[in-house]
């Protein structure tokens, strides 16, 4: 599969620059050869990124700077998502591709390859983080035992931009990409990088003084995405399904939830789109809890950036530890 569509790739890339090329002599011939370096807009920096959460910390440091587009459609499962050549037209044309890494897009490497583009700046966002192997992800779920066949996912739970001290790592090494492919305006990127880690510190610090306060730790999720975010904060998950959203739990699973729940007084069970809401729902009616929506900014969510969606998700759990 994946031979083809890198074939079809590079039939759609050479159509594309055909056309784009045909494009840019007529533009410029209209605009009276306004393409001359210097002479219009500043150009902006092409940005092809894997999916929703990337898109944010590249849009907090380039702003106005940087042309984004995203590979993953939205309302996706990225963890089961296979491109085709048209999903990796973006990145011929690109000057950086921003991907999560840790397994979460195992076909990133040969989709580099096959866009033949030399000045590509290719950044793996979580780079220098301090990862969590996925044997110590979830407590139910057993590394390995019931992903779909074929999918290889690697050692490592790759949800770091679910940590606020992830996604601070992540738009490091962003904020690094884009004053290398346009070091003119390195202070720009520098000050805007630094702004946004700040607020997430200030995020970071406002939830981490509430967590240590609650003396009940344990939240249950669809899915097990939240381990970065529990070590932040000293919390414990336990979910439905696995980190990778595959499968639903059997039903010897299911009656270890139900268990857990009732010995730790769970009393919100948190649910996302793509993972499990069904199973998530029985479960709650089974122990007498409600359901409420987590984000896992994965995808564009009611219209809210990426700092509301994770005040929402720390705001949530605290709630529901408290009562």
């Amino acid at each position: 599969m994946l031979k083809r569509w890198v074939a079809m790739l590079l039939c759609l890339v050479a159509i594309v620059s055909f056309s784009a090329c045909s494009s840019n002599s007529d533009s410029a011939s209209k605009r009276g050869g306004s393409n001359i370096p210097g002479s219009g807009a500043e150009e902006k920096i092409k940005v092809s990124v894997t999916f929703d959460a990337i898109k944010e910390f590249v849009a907090a440091v380039g702003k106005d700077k940087v042309e984004i587009s995203v590979i993953i459609p939205a309302g996706t499962e990225p963890h089961d998502f296979e491109p085709k050549a048209r999903d990796l037209a973006s990145l011929s044309a690109a000057k950086v591709f921003v991907y999560n890494g840790l397994g979460m897009e195992a076909w990133a490497e040969e989709a580099i390859q096959a866009a033949n583009n030399n000045n590509l700046i290719v950044v793996d966002a979580s780079k220098g983080a301090d990862v969590i192997t996925k044997e110590t992800t979830s407590e139910n779920h057993e590394e390995g035992a019931d992903h779909k066949e074929g999918h290889d996912h690697g050692k490592y739970d790759p949800h770091l931009w679910l940590s606020l001290k992830g996604a601070q790592t992540e738009v490091k090494n962003i904020k690094d990409a884009l004053v290398q492919a346009d070091p003119s305006n390195k202070d720009y990127y520098e000050q805007n990088g630094n702004n946004f880690i700040s607020q997430l510190g200030n995020l970071y610090n406002e939830y981490n003084g509430k967590f240590q306060s609650v003396a009940k730790k344990n939240f249950v999720t669809g899915h097990a995405a939240f381990g970065y975010l529990c070590r932040d904060f000293g919390l414990e998950q336990n979910s439905v399904s696995d980190i990778y959203a595959e499968g639903e739990p059997s039903a010897q699973q299911l009656a270890k939830l139900v268990e857990y729940c009732r010995a730790n007084n769970v009393t919100t069970i948190f649910a996302e789109e793509m993972a499990s809401p069904k199973v998530s729902q029985t479960l709650a009616n089974e122990v007498g809890a409600k359901v409420e929506t987590i984000y896992t900014i994965e995808s564009a969510e009611d219209n809210m950036t990426y700092l509301e969606r994770m005040e929402r998700n720390l705001s949530k759990i605290y709630d529901s530890l408290t009562k």
